[in-house]
């Protein structure tokens, strides 16, 4: 009995000494949240932004879990949503909130309304839920211009807010711009910003710098092209390959842009140092094309906006920069995620987005290279193939080192056997690519083949032929939620597992101290 009693206290004491560290790790998730966040930031990013005009809109859990699945890191809403703050606690998605223009009122002429926002939509879900940016209003001084006196007193009194909740290093404080406000975009080198709104840009822009704030700027090419036709190529403003005649050349810097959006960025730049201002950067809120648009918008095709957002979301993770500032690649959000089939005509307004309100896409990215990142698919079911228009020879080759050094399992796609017809190099490369691809956990980098392979969402697989992307998928229950995908540091708080550096010196020794009469006695 007397020994039964000594164990028991003994697993007391153990189990004790193996719980008292959950506050400790609360608080460790809590920095290392913050951490990731702030490190994760200051590398170019491509997100998307989250209109809610959409009649079936997906639940708060599951258009989390679809993120997730989509393996898409940052979001910008159009308000503060309190069930989808809720729903991305604890995982790796970063999120800019919104005030709508029709609350700046209040919040501009009240700092007790202020101080109440941030506590209700700031301060009551971070960090277990990633907020970065709060967006002050939407195109203000384009849009509602008799706002514009309200603006600044309103970010000034949110990041007054922000300062008394501590908060104010971690999350950002701005506001997104119509392109409209810089007149004589091209050349950039002559930019500048609509005078009538200097009274707001001046102290703007001062406190963007003093609080390493970014300008926000809603950018498309898509307009400038439709604004200038006969001007400007199509090919500029797709970011398609141009050969160095089509290339559009500042006089003033004789710096060549390949594309529009980088001529845009940099008008920004030389705006803001037309005004004295050089330490800003400038993040794209809002940047995309329509898939849809009606007789007067002919350019509003699926091919089109797949290749603006494909070539887009290549553009920004090569980290090119612009020509102006090729050490800077500014981040930029897609615009946008769903088709918001509520939105009123044009049609092109409700046929921006990279996919329906019923999680289907509207097209296929082409973003090679960069894994499942908005591959289009609900399901995580995604393969790996050739490229249309690639030769041959450089098919072999490639197809000859995914068989060879890249250890690929290229069985299947010799003679005789299911995916060796049809017998053509096209056809044995794209087995071959996707059995690598597959094998390396479809991970960043893995369908490139320097630049011969494509990500896709269709199977491939034909006849008795069965991709390994098929079979991999077939043996595994089929599910869109994917709420599983949490931080690792989330992760981690479901076991208080003995960690030497979680569990503090203090702890230990009290431990310690607590087992040594039984030792002693012994």
């Amino acid at each position: 009995m007397a020994n039964s009693k000594l164990t028991t206290y003994l697993i007391l004491i153990i189990c004790f000494c193996f719980t008292v560290p959950s506050t400790a790790k609360t608080s460790t998730l809590d920095q290392e949240i913050k951490q990731q966040s702030q490190v994760q930031d200051k590398e170019p990013f491509v997100g998307v932004n989250l209109g809610t005009d959409v009649s079936d809109l997906l639940s708060a859990t599951d258009l989390v879990s679809f993120l997730q699945v989509q393996k898409i890191s940052h979001i910008r809403l159009y308000d503060a949503n309190q069930d989808i703050l809720k729903a991305l606690a604890k995982t790796k998605i970063r999120v800019i909130i919104s005030v709508p223009n029709n609350q700046l009122l209040a919040i501009g002429s009240s700092n007790t309304t202020s101080a109440s926002w941030i506590d209700r939509y700031v301060v009551a879900y971070y960090p277990e839920t990633l907020i970065t940016g709060i967006a002050v209003g939407d195109e203000v001084l384009t849009t509602v211009p008799s706002s514009a006196p309200l603006l600044l007193p309103a970010i000034q009194s949110l990041y007054g807010a922000l300062v008394a909740a501590n908060l104010h290093t971690q999350i950002k404080v701005s506001t997104p711009h119509a392109a409209s406000i810089i007149l004589d975009t091209f050349p950039p080198s002559q930019a500048y910003f609509n005078q009538s709104l200097t009274s707001v840009m001046v102290p703007l822009l001062q406190f963007l710098s003093r609080t390493g704030s970014p300008l926000m700027m809603n950018l498309y090419p898509y307009y400038v092209f439709m604004e200038n036709k006969g001007v400007v190529p199509l090919d500029n403003s797709l970011f398609k390959p141009l050969t160095p005649s089509k290339e559009m050349v500042d006089p003033n810097t004789l710096l060549h842009y390949t594309n529009v959006l980088d001529a845009m960025i940099d008008a920004a730049y030389v705006s803001m140092k037309n005004l004295n201002v050089t330490d800003v950067v400038v993040l794209v809120t809002e940047s995309g094309w329509p898939s849809k648009g009606d007789s007067k918008e002919p350019y509003a095709t699926k091919d089109n906006a797949d290749t603006y957002n494909s070539n887009l979301i290549r553009h920004v993770l090569d980290r090119s920069g612009t020509p102006l500032h090729p050490e800077i690649t500014s981040s930029v959000y897609i615009y946008e995620l769903f088709n918001e089939d509520l939105r009123s005509p044009p049609v092109s307004e409700a046929n921006w987005g990279l996919f329906y309100s019923n999680s289907t896409p509207v097209y296929l990215l082409h973003v090679s290279g960069s894994g499942t990142f908005l591959a289009n698919d609900t399901t995580n079911q995604t393969f790996c193939i050739a490229m249309d228009g690639v030769d041959s020879k450089t098919l072999q080759t490639a197809l000859d080192w995914a068989c060879g050094p890249g250890r690929a399992n290229c069985s299947e796609i010799q003679p005789g056997e299911s995916c060796y017809q049809p017998n053509n190099v096209k056809n044995h490369a794209s087995y071959a690519f996707d059995s690598y691809y597959q094998m390396e956990g479809k991970a960043s980098g893995s369908c490139d083949f320097k630049g011969v392979a494509m990500i896709t969402t269709t199977d491939p697989s034909h006849g008795s032929c069965v991709f390994p992307g098929s079979k991999m998928v077939s043996n595994k229950t089929r599910t869109v939620l994917n709420s599983t995908e949490v931080s690792g540091a989330a992760e981690r708080l479901k076991f208080n597992t003995f960690h030497g550096s979680q569990i503090s010196a203090t702890t230990v020794a009290f431990c310690i101290l607590l087992l040594i009469p039984f030792v002693t006695t012994r």
